[in-house]
C-alpha cells in the first residue's frame, strides 16, 4: 500500500513539473530557460549519480526503475524549479541572488528533509544529512546562475 502511495506522488510531482515546465518556457527568453533546464538536468543527474554510486543517496521507490537516481528530481522538478529562481534573479544584485538562492533551496531542502523522513522516496546513507542537500542544491543554483552570466555576457559580446 505503501509503495503504491508513494507512486501516486511520484505521478503527481511528474504532472506538475511537465505543467510548470509549458508554462514556464512561454515567458521570453525561450533559449535561456531551454538551457537552464538542460544546464541543471546535467549538473543534478551528475550530482546524484555520484552521491548514489557512493552511497550516500538511494532512491527504493523511483517511476523510472532503470535508473538508480532520481530522474524526475534531477530531469524535471531540480530544472524547473530552477528556471523558476533564473526568471526572479535575471536582473538582481548579487546580494539579491545569494538571498533568492536561500529563499529557493531551503525549501527545497526542508522538503526533501520531510520526504525522507516519512516516506520511502529518498533514503539518506552513510553519514548524508539535509545540510548536504541544502548546500548542493544551493551550489548547484549558483552554478547555473553563474554559467548564464557568462553566456549572456558572450552572447551579448558576439551581437555588437
Amino acid at each position: 500500500m505503501r509503495k503504491k502511495t508513494e507512486l501516486s506522488i511520484l505521478k503527481a510531482l511528474f504532472a506538475i513539473g511537465i505543467v510548470s515546465f509549458i508554462n514556464l518556457i512561454r515567458k521570453p527568453p525561450i533559449k535561456d530557460w531551454v538551457i537552464i533546464f538542460l544546464l541543471k538536468s546535467y549538473i543534478a543527474s551528475i550530482f546524484d549519480a555520484i552521491f548514489v554510486k557512493k552511497g550516500y543517496l538511494k532512491y527504493p521507490v523511483n517511476l523510472f526503475k532503470i535508473f538508480d537516481i532520481s530522474v524526475l528530481f534531477s530531469y524535471l522538478i531540480f530544472p524547473v524549479t530552477c528556471i523558476y529562481f533564473n526568471q526572479v534573479t535575471k536582473n538582481s544584485s548579487l546580494s539579491g541572488i545569494l538571498f533568492k538562492c536561500l529563499l529557493f533551496s531551503l525549501p527545497s531542502a526542508i522538503a526533501e528533509h520531510f520526504i525522507e523522513k516519512k516516506t520511502n522516496l529518498i533514503k539518506y546513507k552513510r553519514s548524508w544529512n539535509s545540510i548536504y542537500s541544502f548546500s548542493t542544491i544551493y551550489a548547484t543554483f549558483l552554478i547555473v546562475r553563474f554559467i548564464m552570466l557568462l553566456i549572456r555576457k558572450e552572447s551579448k559580446r558576439q551581437q555588437e
